[in-house]
């Protein structure tokens, strides 16, 4: 889909550790110093979903395809990054290249691991990283108020928006993000948006990385982040990196095993995903056949002819039929012959919209 999720957040919060963890991988370097991370590390990850495991337990497939998010870890961001201290203005430029942004926030106390601000205050940490994410989008701001004043003088369109811009400007001066402006819905800021893509308009994530012994029970440094992901009605995971990077090195029952004795039903990283994913505003539909089970990445919202053009375009140029179940009956019914047979198959037009979940088989013709 080229929607990606940016993970950000103060020098040695362990945004690194996380993504390796991520990735299963050790692509990401760590290190106990500022700016080890230089260049974005980018990565696909699958997306877990157990419905994927039912439809093989019936349909005995060759393999399983999952869908799959775009991880990218970016460099610590520091106070004054907007001005470029720390490298700051080459990373905020890649942090406008995604959709949404997950923030990692030390909740941890470790004398070994230094703090950049030599203290441990979760919120503080936040603001100083939001305040970068406005006082960047007041730059870009600025240098496009400058091009609609010269076509103010001849364009009414131009004008509209100039008048638009200057409040939005107005706002962010008073370091409040563009994601609370009163006309954010108005389509001249979209068009504004789609053009400088604030870096304060996008969704926000919070994930507080605590030490072991409080992955089942915060701390009330990640408490402090819980309730402030609560009140802004945005997304919150409160795990431990380092031990998220030992789960994924484990055999997957003996990784389930040790969540729960930690008293801890899923992983951090499982929810991670899955609530980017979800932020990203993505579903999947299923395709289930003996070569394959798959899962395919669409916008909440699509019609059946958009769903068929993701496994080729040519599904959707010439798409007759959309033939669904949906997964509750796939799974209730053993599969497409009993389905059928209890008459839960459908026959879907070019108006469906795809529910998540459908299991679906496309006719077309070219």
């Amino acid at each position: 889909m080229g929607l990606s999720i940016g993970i950000v957040g103060l020098p040695n919060v362990g945004k690194s550790s996380l993504f390796n963890a991520l990735t299963r991988s050790a692509q990401a370097q760590s290190a106990n110093y500022p700016f080890c991370t230089i260049d974005p590390n980018k990565a696909l990850v699958d997306v877990p979903d157990a419905r994927l495991g039912e439809l093989a337990r019936i349909v005995k497939p060759e393999r399983i395809q999952h869908s799959s998010v775009e991880f990218v870890d970016i460099a610590g961001l520091i106070k004054g990054a907007s001005q470029g201290e720390g490298l700051g203005n080459q990373f905020l430029a890649h942090v406008r290249e995604c959709a949404v942004i997950l923030h990692v926030v030390r909740c941890f106390e470790d004398s070994d691991v230094v703090h950049v601000n030599s203290v441990i205050n979760p919120l503080a940490d936040i603001e100083t990283i939001e305040i970068e994410l406005i006082l960047a989008d007041v730059q870009s701001l600025q240098k496009r108020l400058e091009r609609l004043e010269k076509l103010a003088k001849s364009s009414k369109e131009a004008g509209a928006q100039l008048e638009l811009a200057r409040a939005l400007l107005a706002h962010l001066n008073e370091l409040r993000p563009a994601s609370a402006f009163a006309q954010k819905d108005h389509p001249t800021f979209l068009e504004l948006d789609q053009e400088l893509r604030f870096l304060s308009a996008k969704t926000m994530i919070y994930v507080a990385n605590v030490n072991e012994a409080h992955v089942s029970a915060l701390n009330a440094h990640a408490l402090s982040v819980q309730e402030l992901a609560k009140a802004r009605k945005t997304g919150f995971v409160g795990l431990c990196a380092k031990l998220e990077e030992e789960l994924v090195s484990m055999e997957e029952l003996e990784a389930q095993e040790f969540l729960q004795s930690l008293g801890v039903e899923q992983s951090g990283l499982d929810q991670i995903i899955r609530l980017g994913f979800d932020a990203l505003g993505l579903m999947s539909y299923f395709t289930a056949g003996v070569k394959e089970v798959r899962a395919w990445t669409i916008a909440k919202g699509s019609k059946a002819p958009t769903a068929a053009g993701v496994i080729h375009k040519d599904f959707e140029k010439g798409f007759i039929r959309a033939e669904t179940i949906a997964y509750k009956d796939f799974i209730a019914y053993g599969g497409e012959q009993g389905a059928k047979e209890k008459g839960a198959l459908r026959i879907e037009g070019k108006d469906y919209i795809v529910q998540d979940g459908d299991v679906m088989h496309f006719r077309f013709n070219v």
